[in-house]
């Protein structure tokens, strides 16, 4: 597998919503896609971000809603400014449904070309699964997004080395100033952020600098020693956590990307994704200051040039924007927005919303796949495994003539399968087997 891997900048936070406080949530979420110019609220004394501003940290954004949460990964200090004064506000019975990740995470994009999609998953979630490093997994119509324990960084990066085949991409020669040096870092500043109430330190406090900080964690108990025994236990944790697999009657998405003000594609923008049904092929990533990558770029296999681009915020279509605040006002069935700092925007939605959208859509909307979810919500953050363990049970178990285009959506406190129709039937009947439980005698 050759995949290209750049680390984005900044710490990001996790937040569950249940849905019958969506509606009590949505002017923190509308807030958090105001403008940059717009500065946020500081609700918490915090030395390191008191007077940020909302274009200081545009790199990763994603909103999802589904029928079993609202799920707002967002930089962790809009967390604080924002989300917290919310949660503060709302009696201590309903504060108490909601979640915040207790870590800070890191994310990655990750580029792979000439893969079916559900090889992919997996080929990128395993050697992670087996490092006893918990993730979430965020397909997008252009790339795929891992978020990790920000502490949990290095062991990333040393497995995945260990794994080969991946290529980190170095912003900065000669590394930063926080001794990321040769990590796929653009930027190394560091916030570390723990608990309902928030520790901050960084690169500078201490004498220890961040080598403490970045220490892989230990699992508590030993990780699978290969994918079977992952898979295995896998399936044991959501039997034992009662999670069953299921499907929405009726609902169908669609997965394309946003139109932007100059589209990276030389043009009104086009099809060239690689999600379910329009994967493979050298994709075009021209435009801006970026330059072009493929799987047979200058310079040899696995070689793939940086990528410089604006913003989302900067490049983002005044209807597409318009849209996705109509769409999220609407409380809609399923919604998943990505907004990314060097991906144009993606969609992951219902059908029935398409029409909202108009031509500020880029990519097929025939509406032709369905999400099987998994609710996680007795399973702690920190769980292992689930991704790679599902994506690899499924993608051996399908029968060998289909190509798996499996994508994965993972939000705080639950996972989606994306898959076609078809193959949605065939995996639920691999998966409900596996999950379901054994009738008392």
């Amino acid at each position: 597998m050759n995949a290209q891997i750049t680390f984005l900048d900044g710490t990001l936070s996790l937040i569950h919503i249940p849905l019958h406080l969506y509606s009590t949530f949505l002017q923190p979420i509308l807030q958090i896609l105001l403008p940059p110019s717009q500065p946020l609220p500081s609700a918490l004394p915090s030395p390191p971000v008191s007077n940020f501003h909302h274009q200081d940290e545009t790199s990763f954004l994603n909103i999802s809603i589904t029928p079993l949460e609202c799920s707002v990964v967002c930089p962790s200090s809009w967390a604080r400014a924002v989300f917290q004064p919310a949660i503060a506000r709302l009696p201590e019975d309903q504060a108490k449904t909601i979640s915040v990740s207790k870590d800070a995470y890191a994310v990655f994009s990750v580029i792979s070309a000439g893969m079916d999609a559900g090889s992919r998953v997996v080929d990128l979630t395993c050697p992670l699964a087996l490092a006893g490093i918990p993730i979430f997994f965020i397909t997008t119509y252009y790339s795929d997004f891992i978020l990790v324990p920000t502490k949990d960084r290095r062991a990333v990066v040393a497995t995945l080395r260990a794994k080969g085949g991946f290529v980190f991409v170095e912003e900065d020669e000669g590394g930063d100033e926080n001794g990321f040096d040769g990590y796929g870092s653009r930027r190394g500043s560091v916030t570390m952020a723990s608990g309902m109430g928030y520790h901050y330190a960084s690169a500078s406090s201490g004498s220890g600098g961040l080598s403490g900080m970045l220490t892989p964690r230990m699992p508590t108990t030993p990780p699978p020693s290969d994918a079977g025994e992952l898979q295995l236990k896998t399936f044991e944790t959501l039997k034992r956590r009662n999670v069953v697999p299921f499907v929405e009657p009726g609902l169908r998405l669609v997965h394309c990307s946003g139109r932007e003000k100059t589209s990276i594609h030389g043009g009104g923008g086009g099809e060239g994704g690689r999600g379910h049904g329009h994967s493979g092929g050298s994709v075009s990533m021209t435009g801006g200051n970026g330059t072009g990558y493929g799987g047979d770029a200058d310079g040899g296999a696995g070689y793939y040039p940086r990528r410089r681009r604006n913003s989302w915020i900067d490049t983002i279509d005044t209807k597409l924007y318009t849209s996705i605040i109509s769409a999220l006002v609407s409380q809609p069935r399923f919604l998943s927005v990505t907004l990314a700092q060097d991906d144009p925007p993606s969609l992951l939605l219902d059908k029935a919303l398409v029409d909202m959208f108009g031509d500020s859509l880029v990519g097929p909307t025939e509406g032709t796949l369905v999400p099987i979810f998994l609710d996680l919500v007795n399973l702690p953050f920190e769980a292992t495994g689930i991704v790679s363990g599902v994506a690899g049970r499924l993608v051996r178990d399908m029968p060998m003539a289909e190509n798996v285009e499996l994508s994965y959506l993972s939000t705080a406190r639950a996972g989606a399968v994306i898959l076609s129709c078809e193959q949605a039937v065939t995996a639920l009947e691999i998966l409900e087997p596996l999950l379901e439980k054994k009738k008392q005698g």
